[in-house]
């Protein structure tokens, strides 16, 4: 299959799945209000004229969720908040609803700081008749922070930066968040107690743990959790943290009430599997067999990469065992532990290695897509590769397997014309993995 129809059929399956995760009609096709409640799901939650109903919407998807919220629910929404990332694009319709600010990600900075005081400031003084929705998507762990005592900002953008290099997942970072912070770990539903407090969630942590997604602004800690410290010794960087934050990991955690803090309702709109449904149903559509292969993929991104190109290898050479032609369809959420001093994400270094294992095989072509259009600093979302990228690759002077160890695959799939650039999609449901089979 040559690049040019790989990217058109990949562009038109990725956009399938995206439309599937279209944070706005999720929240607007859950939400409605009947005879004095708010009906979610088929839960009611009465909300008597003189009661107040507050909206916070935080992370990736916060806009087009506000968005949603506002079409359902439209005046009777008395104030809401929208912390959104930074440069993330505006709704097609403005909100009349809700006060938007920006933020910083994956790396906390002062406006993170900014937001969660806004966000604790909207909620403070409620009563038990209040309703309080919480609107949660990716990001937001970054998106709003409040530090411990102790412990600043700048303390935690060190430490963050430090955990993403060495490539951790988004349990373990966000793990060592919720112990870091005020606002996370239930800090949120806290501030609004005793208002009632319901959560709809787009997520993007594999099988939807609700106290990971975006730290668990309304999940109290669990008494018994214990201190990373252990995880991060064995990554080789505790002695690199800051000062306050070991000291913050080693010390006791100070005593936070549960009271309030279990959210009556927590209803997850969208995952990667739901996106994986998108896919399936628009690679069907342009002609191609879907087969999905898993919705729950973790591990390195090069060594992923190595497998699910082995998967396309053995179809491709053997006839099975695949209907043809085929769309082999993944999910999941990949890491990088950084080793070079190239530029790249998870996706892009995917997709580089699988090039490495797809060299010799024509026909093959292979994508790597971040759902929310951000695959880390690359400016893309993901790449495309086919069986004849590493020799192009080669002819231009390229060595691809130097390139992988530098971590530099942006520079391989910017020259191959691989990258896939969409702009912040605005949703988030991790990552989409591709394998097309003529």
């Amino acid at each position: 299959m040559e690049l040019r129809r790989a990217l058109d059929d990949i562009a038109t399956i990725f956009a399938g799945a995206l439309d599937r995760v279209d944070p706005s009609r999720l929240v607007a096709g859950a939400v409605r209000i009947d005879d004095g409640a708010v009906v979610i799901d088929g839960a009611r939650y009465p909300v008597t004229a003189s009661a107040r109903l507050v909206v916070i919407a935080l992370g990736k998807a916060s806009l087009g969720m506000a968005r949603g919220i506002e079409d359902a629910l439209g005046d009777r929404i008395d104030r809401g908040v929208v912390v959104t990332k930074r440069g993330s694009p505006a709704p097609v319709r403005p909100l009349s609803r809700f006060r938007v600010v920006e933020a910083s990600h994956p790396v906390p900075d002062e406006a993170s700081l900014e937001a969660a005081r806004l966000i604790l400031d909207t909620v403070a003084g409620l009563s038990a008749d209040d309703l309080v929705l919480v609107l949660i998507s990716g990001g937001g762990s970054a998106l709003i922070e409040m530090p411990v005592h102790g412990v600043s900002i700048a303390d935690l953008a060190e430490i963050t930066n430090l955990l993403l290099r060495a490539g951790v997942d988004i349990r373990t970072l966000n793990r060592v968040r919720r112990r870091l912070s005020l606002i996370k770990g239930g800090g949120l539903a806290r501030a609004a107690f005793p208002a009632r407090v319901v959560n709809l969630i787009i997520s993007d942590v594999l099988g939807n743990p609700v106290e990971v997604i975006a730290g668990g602004p309304t999940v109290a800690l669990a008494e018994d959790e214990a201190s990373p410290e252990a995880v991060i010794r064995r990554l080789g960087i505790w002695n690199a943290l800051p000062e306050p934050i070991r000291f913050a990991l080693r010390g006791v955690v100070p005593s936070r009430s549960a009271a309030g803090v279990q959210a009556l309702q927590g209803l997850i709109l969208a995952d990667a599997g739901t996106a994986a449904d998108g896919a399936t149903g628009a690679a069907r559509e342009i002609g191609y067999a879907p087969a999905v292969l898993g919705t729950r993929f973790e591990g390195e991104a090069r060594e992923f990469g190595r497998f699910w190109a082995a998967i396309a290898r053995h179809a491709r050479l053997t006839g099975g065992p695949f209907q043809r032609p085929a769309c082999l369809i993944g999910t999941g959420e990949l890491t990088v532990t950084v080793r070079g001093d190239g530029t790249g994400g998870r996706n892009t270094e995917m997709a580089l290695a699988a090039a490495l294992e797809i060299a010799d095989v024509p026909g093959v072509a292979i994508a790597s897509l971040a759902t929310d259009g951000e695959d880390g600093v690359t400016g893309a979302a993901g790449g495309v590769v086919t069986g004849s990228s590493f020799d192009l690759a080669v002819r231009t002077g390229l060595d691809p397997a130097a390139l992988l160890a530098n971590n530099d695959s942006l520079r391989f799939l910017d020259a191959m014309t691989g990258l896939v650039v969409t702009g912040p999609t605005g949703t988030n449901v991790n990552d989409l993995y591709l394998a097309l089979i003529p």
